[in-house]
């Protein structure tokens, strides 16, 4: 038998060893949208309100949302999501040219939070759209610049200094958009995610991702209800005075099966409900051998971002179980604060280095993925497929290296005994979760 993995631009087909059981843990088929641009035309002139408002201190008649303003911030996120940007940009930025805006007062900035700029062919496969290119000022958000921030004050419950970037605050109209899907620690991905991480001063983002909020049991996939971050950024958004958002929500090929757009709790929680129903999949059973993957390009480009796959399987991984993850990192580990982090884990080993992160008010830049990775080494064995490392790389990885799959999942079964796998094909965009006898969770 053989199983096709996401992995780069492409998969990667495994072949299982003979007697196996296989458990394939995938979203049930979703549908998807037969006229897709159509489909955002609709959305954009239908939109999701709170009560009669859009956005705070702004009302609308009908389907006129951008009406009377006089600017526009269209945030989108980073090369790291598959967003479907090519569909929506341009119809977004025709609505507000509609709307008596001029493209000079009309920009879109590239959310992206610490990660690196997007910029050249990336910017351009980012956008997806020449027109759009050619005539709207597209700018990446350079969380280190303290003047592209305003400060907003401090969150109530936890006291964080909120400073988000300037270009979006001072914009009449604000619109974050985005991808949908489940996400390790702030339960899903998009809408409020979009602004803060997304669009935040690096004060902001290390003090909520440092390990006090990390190592919170609710912060967890698919998971809103107490969630430290979630809560963090609705409050952000509430001191923002508002913004809209256009979500999107896509199948396992990357073909759209969702979007909606308007006032941005309200839509984006209408598209979490959406998206819940097709990749939060009940598993009756953990597994001493998971198979899975960091999802494919673009998430995939770095080790870094790999860790998501880990903590995306950990939920159906028996104590002591072989975790098998594939993933390209065309770009190596990630980012230098990222690397300088996990050689500290490999120094001091995972007690002394997550004992460091606790005494912290503010993370390190990158350190809360290390983190995130002893989750599932807390639980077992990770063992990584990646030929792109080079061998200084993979010394910091701190997983087992695996040069076959195949290999690597007849050795599994031997070593423990069990002949029974799971394999989740899409990584971490399907959140399986352990489901117990009579249907509970």
């Amino acid at each position: 038998m053989k199983v096709s993995l996401n992995y780069g631009r492409s998969n990667l087909e495994v072949t299982l060893p003979s007697g196996v059981t296989v458990e394939m843990v995938r979203k049930p088929a979703m549908p998807c949208l037969s006229n897709p641009r159509k489909a955002v035309t609709t959305a954009l002139a239908r939109p999701v309100r709170s009560g009669d408002v859009l956005q705070a201190g702004r009302e609308f008649v009908g389907n006129r949302w951008a009406a009377g303003a006089s600017s526009a911030c269209i945030a989108i996120c980073d090369i790291t999501r598959p967003v479907p940007n090519h569909l929506f940009l341009r119809p977004m930025v025709e609505c507000l040219l509609e709307a008596g805006l001029k493209l000079d007062n009309v920009s879109i900035l590239v959310a992206t939070g610490l990660h690196r700029p997007n910029q050249g062919a990336e910017l351009a496969e980012l956008v997806g759209d020449r027109w759009v290119l050619e005539n709207v000022a597209v700018e990446n958000h350079d969380a280190r610049n303290d003047a592209d921030h305003v400060c907003l004050g401090k969150t109530d419950t936890r006291g964080t200094v909120v400073r988000i970037d300037r270009r979006f605050v001072e914009a009449d109209l604000r619109i974050a958009t985005g991808l949908v899907e489940p996400h390790f620690m702030a339960g899903y991905s998009g809408g409020r995610k979009v602004i803060a991480p997304g669009l935040a001063h690096a004060e902001t983002i290390t003090t909520f991702h440092s390990s006090r909020f990390m190592a919170d049991p609710a912060a967890v996939s698919c998971n809103f209800v107490g969630n430290p971050l979630h809560e963090e950024q609705l409050e952000i958004v509430k001191m923002l005075g508002g913004a809209l958002a256009l979500n999107t929500v896509i199948d396992e090929h990357r073909k759209l099966s969702f979007v909606n757009f308007g006032e941005i709790i309200a839509s984006h929680g209408e598209a979490v409900d959406y998206v819940r129903q097709y990749c939060e999949v009940p598993v009756a059973r953990q597994y001493k051998t998971v198979v899975t993957s960091a999802s494919g390009y673009p998430l995939d480009k770095t080790y870094y971002q790999t860790i998501k796959g880990m903590v995306g399987a950990m939920n159906i991984l028996a104590p002591g179980g072989d975790l098998i993850i594939v993933s390209e990192c065309s770009e190596g580990l990630g980012s230098s604060g990222f690397i300088e982090s996990q050689r500290r884990l490999i120094e001091l080993g995972p007690e002394s280095f997550l004992k460091g992160l606790l005494a912290k008010s503010h993370a390190d830049i990158d350190e809360w993925q290390t983190q995130m990775q002893l989750k599932p080494m807390s639980v077992g064995n990770v063992h990584l497929h990646c030929p792109n490392l080079t061998d200084e790389q993979w010394e910091l990885t701190g997983v087992a290296r695996v040069n076959s799959v195949e290999t690597a999942i007849s050795e599994s079964v031997i070593r423990q005994g069990d002949r029974r796998i799971a394999v989740i094909p899409e990584g971490p965009y399907v959140a399986p979760y352990l489901q117990k006898p009579g249907g509970g969770v």
